[in-house]
């Protein structure tokens, strides 16, 4: 998807979606009066490091209390914040990302430069394209944190699951098509409404 595409997109999904914007903002606010948005550090095309965006769905200083990745029951994890994740609304402050040239609707997810350190040459490969919103890896692992469990998650996540997404999201990108990055995005959004 270009440039151009995007941010008309982008434009475009933020005015319509500026009620749904301001009402999720209002219920994350009154839940806990803690702030209403999330800033991660994450790692973008060629290695450079951006704020990613989201609604907080977790305990305010959250990162202080646990690990970087939410895992299956994790209690830091506000009961707004479960609604949010469920229905991928903590998402759509990425729209912002995108508008400002972070990020494309459709590329490899960014990663929280701790594991980005552990690439291999092949695997930073997925950093010759821009990250976004959602991708064959981010579909097919859309329930991630259910597969998060027990002490060793770390582990399972750095040695199995984040093996498998750079996989796929190297096998899409290379020859990723305008109608193969539409039939992602609909297949996003079809997974959210279902």
């Amino acid at each position: 998807m270009g440039r151009l595409l995007n941010i008309v997109i982008s434009l475009i999904g933020l005015i319509l979606l500026s009620p749904v914007l301001s009402v999720v903002a209002l219920f994350v606010k009154m839940h806990d009066g803690g702030p209403v948005t999330y800033r991660a550090k994450r790692v973008g095309i060629r290695g450079a490091i951006f704020d990613l965006h989201k609604f907080r769905t977790m305990v305010p200083n959250a990162n202080k209390m646990g690990g970087g990745i939410t895992v299956l029951g994790d209690k830091r994890v506000t009961p707004i914040g479960r609604f949010l994740r469920k229905y991928k609304l903590d998402e759509l402050p990425q729209l912002f990302n995108v508008l400002k040239g972070d990020m494309s609707f459709v590329g490899p997810r960014p990663e929280d430069p701790r594991y980005v350190e552990r690439y291999t040459p092949e695997q930073r490969e997925v950093l010759s394209v821009p990250p976004g919103i959602t991708s064959p890896a981010s579909l097919h692992f859309r329930n991630e944190e259910a597969l998060l469990s027990g002490g060793d998650w770390e582990s399972k996540y750095i040695e199995q699951i984040l093996p498998r997404k750079l996989a796929m999201e190297l096998e899409y990108f290379p020859s990723r098509s305008l109608g193969g990055d539409v039939r992602i995005i609909i297949r996003t959004l079809g997974g959210i409404l279902k």
